[in-house]
């Protein structure tokens, strides 16, 4: 798979079909993207695991913080890499080795990360990768929420989201659930 563009679909499948998130580098600081990201994916009624071995034993958002991928409980869908494209290629062969005892499906890396290596290394493997993307801009931008804030998302419409406990309904991302 090319990993220079994915389709809408692509993108919407994969947050459709994930309810558990570790964080990989999160941190307790709000000004960082990953305090933020992790922040809207639970008010959009995902589970987030937060890895960081500085903040292990400590909360984040409410959210116990792991010290590695290893410390925590499954299920666990994807996997989202908030560190270095150099770290990206450890943490993804550490995803690989817990993919059936966590049921990882989907290594993800943040905008700016990108490791082809490592995507090769987790498709052979049978995982899913998106790399230099974010799931909250995704999810944002094909629910037709981010346009709110008046980013052109590439969606045409007259139509407000419908806005429920569970997510955006009625848009690519929840039309499915």
């Amino acid at each position: 798979m090319s990993h220079d563009s994915y389709s809408d679909d692509h993108i919407a499948d994969i947050l459709r079909a994930s309810r558990v998130f570790a964080f990989v580098g999160a941190s307790a600081n709000t000004s960082r993207p990953s305090y933020f990201a992790m922040k809207y994916l639970l008010g959009k009624g995902y589970k987030v695991h937060p890895v960081n071995p500085g903040l292990a034993g400590q909360q984040v958002l409410g959210q116990d913080v792991y010290a590695t991928l290893a410390d925590v409980p499954a299920p666990v869908d994807v996997v989202d890499i908030f560190r270095n494209s150099e770290a990206a290629l450890a943490i993804t062969r550490e995803a690989i080795a817990l993919r059936d005892r966590l049921g990882i499906k989907v290594v993800w890396m943040q905008l700016g990360v990108r490791n082809d290596a490592a995507a090769a290394e987790a498709e052979a493997a049978g995982l899913t990768v998106v790399m230099n993307r974010c799931p909250k801009i995704e999810y944002g931008r094909l629910s037709g929420e981010i346009g709110w804030a008046g980013v052109n998302a590439g969606l045409v419409s007259s139509q407000r989201p419908k806005l429920s406990p569970q997510g955006v309904q009625g848009l690519h991302i929840a039309d499915k659930r």
